[in-house]
């Protein structure tokens, strides 16, 4: 009897072994890059980086389409599409920046201010998500990522990295023509 209890540990650990095996086989591993589109954007409300009122994301496509942008003080890529953001919003392209994961130790509100006025700000309203909350509600992988948002909430486009000029312009028309 005492020798079954010492190989009963591992006959459970190899059980359980066997069983993740065999659920991780009917699993899809693959990230759902664009699992939102077609979806309602998510129902949030976070902080104004200007002066930490609470505002609710869904208000602010009331005026129509807008391009929800998460960016960070500290990624590079965010700096490469700073342009592309800056000729959007000349195009009358509505823009609502989120600043994700942008605190101690890689950034702060502070160096997402020198941020956007080194490169100039593209936002219609700049919010926080210190927390990363946001991102995950929205299903972000990294920033920069941009979706685009009709009047009625719905989540129209996602684009993942930073945007180039093409990427740009297909958003724009979209943003433009959904009004």
């Amino acid at each position: 009897m005492s020798r079954w209890l010492a190989i009963l540990p591992l006959v459970v650990l190899v059980g359980l072994g066997l069983l993740f095996g065999l659920k991780s086989l009917h699993r899809n591993p693959q990230v759902q890059p664009h699992a939102l589109v077609g979806k309602p954007m998510p129902d949030l409300t976070l902080p104004s980086l200007d002066d930490g009122q609470p505002v609710r994301l869904r208000d602010l496509t009331k005026g129509g389409p807008v391009l929800v942008n998460f960016f960070a003080s500290w990624c590079a890529p965010c700096e490469v599409e700073a342009p592309v953001l800056m000729k959007l919003k000349a195009e009358g392209v509505r823009i609502v920046g989120v600043a994700y994961e942008d605190v101690p130790p890689r950034g702060s509100e502070d160096a997402t201010r020198v941020f956007l006025t080194r490169l100039g700000d593209p936002y219609l309203q700049r919010l926080e998500d210190g927390s990363g909350r946001a991102g995950v509600e929205f299903g972000v992988t990294g920033v920069p990522e941009t979706y685009l948002v009709g009047a009625d909430g719905m989540v129209l486009d996602k684009h993942t990295g930073p945007l180039e000029a093409s990427d740009a312009e297909a958003l724009a028309r979209r943003a433009l023509t959904a009004r």
